[in-house]
């Protein structure tokens, strides 16, 4: 018999407050769900009916009702549905974004570059001190768990964790449930050992699990090491005669075409972002942190997306360049950035 959809309810709220205090469950308690607005009477002919489809169980006779195998397996299948559908939507959403990024990056690249006359590169953000959203558990077969992480900018990372032991569904509901609770909303730095401690105690035998979780999470959400660059203008370098030395105009350009020694740009920048806030960096000369860009000046700012996504442009060109112009521009764009992109 299909359950009709005030029956999963009222089934759903059953096993998630049994979960929660381990204590059979009446229809007087279920009746206090706000969303379910149904009376204690009628919740209580729903639960006859519930435990006579097989859903529910009675263990005395005055008591509440606790889940059967065949409750949780509703409870386990629908939660895993329901969290598969927005990790879909999520996936969804990332590609639409990381499309739209793009060509926003590029198009900034491109425009900073006619503007100054000078080089320009632009890394694509990176989630900074990224907050995790929630954990999904889901069984491939009896020993492996493959475990769906997904953190804030819509980030989700899938690890395959390998077990000694087959694991019930009761027990990975459990594990759900534990991990979530105590980890969703934190940042990696936040995860201390005394947390890690008590949820592997809490896990009991399953403890080994929690460890191997904990640090998939801490790999998902730490920033990604895979640094995409963005730059444009290069042959701009060529219009200054201190720099289009045949030797030299080449090295700049190599750098601009690998971008492997642009990402030192990028991290010397974050580094001083996060320690002083001061948003503009300027390195003259032997200050740059690309040995090839001695010769020039190199201008940098940090710029933020929504939900403390970071990355950098950089304006490189003479050491005679116009500061003034290319500090204002920097500061402009970073100012409006976040704007642009929500808007496309």
């Amino acid at each position: 018999m299909e359950l009709d959809e005030r029956k999963k309810q009222i089934l759903y709220a059953v096993i998630k407050t049994y979960l929660d205090t381990g204590e059979p469950v009446g229809s007087r308690t279920i009746s206090k769900y706000a969303e379910l607005n149904i009376s204690p009477a009628t919740i209580r002919n729903e639960m006859a009916d519930l435990e006579e489809l097989g859903y529910l169980m009675q263990p005395h006779t005055s008591a509440g009702r606790i889940p059967s195998d065949k409750g949780y397996r509703f409870y386990v299948d629908r939660m895993l549905e329901d969290e598969k559908k927005e990790v879909e939507e999520m996936k969804e959403i990332l590609v639409e974004k990381a499309d739209k990024m793009e060509r926003l990056l590029k198009q900034v690249a491109k425009s900073l570059a006619v503007n100054t006359n000078y080089a320009t590169m632009i890394s694509a953000p990176q989630t900074h001190r990224n907050k995790l959203k929630f954990i999904q558990l889901s069984k491939m077969d009896a020993t492996r768990i493959i475990v769906v992480i997904v953190a804030e900018g819509n980030l989700i990372k899938n690890q395959i964790i390998e077990t000694e032991d087959a694991i019930d569904d009761e027990t990975l509901l459990k594990l759900n449930i534990l991990l979530n609770t105590n980890l969703s909303g934190l940042t990696v730095e936040e995860i201390n050992l005394g947390m890690i401690a008590k949820m592997k105690e809490q896990a009991g035998i399953h403890s080994e699990i929690v460890s191997y979780i904990i640090d998939a999470v801490g790999e998902a959400i730490k920033p990604d090491d895979d640094l995409e660059i963005y730059t444009s203008g290069a042959n701009n370098i060529f219009k200054y005669p201190e720099l289009s030395d045949n030797a030299k105009a080449s090295e700049i350009i190599n750098a601009f075409e690998e971008k492997k020694q642009l990402t030192e740009i990028v991290y010397e920048t974050m580094q001083k972002d996060e320690s002083d806030s001061k948003g503009i960096q300027v390195y003259i000369g032997e200050e740059s942190p690309v040995d090839n860009m001695k010769d020039c000046s190199v201008v940098t700012a940090t710029y933020e997306l929504d939900e403390g996504m970071k990355g950098t442009i950089g304006i490189i060109g003479p050491k005679r360049m116009d500061y003034d112009k290319v500090v204002k521009t920097l500061k402009s764009i970073t100012g409006q950035l976040d704007s642009i992109y929500k808007k496309k």
